[in-house]
């Protein structure tokens, strides 16, 4: 794909981007696939999809208490529990703002390690990385995140995420549907939203703006994009994912190039249909 030739401009050392079909088909690459890099906050979308099976599995519910006093695990998944984003404080009452929240995400695993009786990264390699042959990716640091991966594994996490066959199809059709919606908050990195759309774990893009997708994603599209420089999205309407990891922290290079990268990749794939 010549619109990955774009990331041969970005200011970093190295990269790696994929586009994934929505049968798995790696539709192009550019980069190292195998080099491995900090995942920063697209861990959460591995720690919620692993939520997520222990809500299937029965281990936990989604209005099971969990966090402040009248939270759940649905407040948690959603960053509506009212917690701070890194330190264990309440800023606000649960379902009445978009409070983004590292502590959120550690709430929640911890609440599914006890639960379920085995550490948190057991449940997690055990349930979502084996199954996926996810081989490269660990977590080594918070559940909120600490992950680490390649763009290899995470294009493999991203064909999951369009045919899902560890999750059902239905439970992740709920995680990426608006929770609590209409409600406000601010994105990291990109100001107040109103509203902050988010589902159980995935943000959705809707109406946002700025945002880190291209302009021409479409309203469905859900991801998340991590501090370290990474991302990764689902457009189910255009039927394609893409994955991007660089050893770059997030800032405004990134602000400027991501959406450049997601709008080309999307009009390429469009003309080639």
């Amino acid at each position: 794909m010549e619109s990955l030739s774009l990331i041969d401009s970005w200011p970093v050392d190295n990269a790696a981007v994929a586009v994934i079909a929505r049968d798995g088909t790696i539709l192009g690459t550019r980069g190292d696939q195998d080099r491995r890099y900090p995942l920063a906050s697209v861990t959460k979308l591995l720690s919620a999809t692993a939520a997520l099976l222990a809500i299937e599995e029965g281990a936990i519910e989604l209005d099971d208490p969990a966090g402040p006093e009248g939270s759940t695990i649905r407040h948690l998944l959603a960053h509506a529990s009212g917690l701070d984003f890194s330190e264990d404080v309440v800023r606000g009452r649960p379902g009445q703002r978009r409070i983004y929240s590292n502590i959120g995400i550690n709430v929640l695993a911890a609440t599914l390690a006890e639960r379920a009786e085995i550490p948190f990264v057991d449940y997690l390699r055990e349930g979502l990385l084996e199954p996926l042959g996810m081989t490269a990716t660990s977590l080594e640091g918070e559940p909120a995140a600490g992950g680490v991966s390649t763009a290899a594994d995470l294009s493999r996490f991203a064909a999951e995420l369009q045919a899902p066959r560890v999750l059902h199809p239905d439970t992740l059709a709920q995680a990426t549907s608006v929770v609590f919606p209409g409600i406000d908050g601010v994105l990291p990195g990109f100001g107040r939203q109103r509203p902050n759309d988010w589902g159980l774990g995935f943000e959705i893009r809707n109406g946002k703006e700025p945002h880190w997708t291209g302009e021409t994603n479409s309203p469905a599209t859900f991801g998340h994009f991590g501090q370290s420089g990474t991302f990764l999205w689902v457009d189910p309407v255009a039927g394609i994912a893409c994955v991007a990891l660089t050893d770059r922290n997030f800032g405004e290079w990134a602000a400027e190039a991501w959406p450049k990268l997601s709008d080309a990749v999307l009009a390429e794939v469009a003309a080639a249909r």
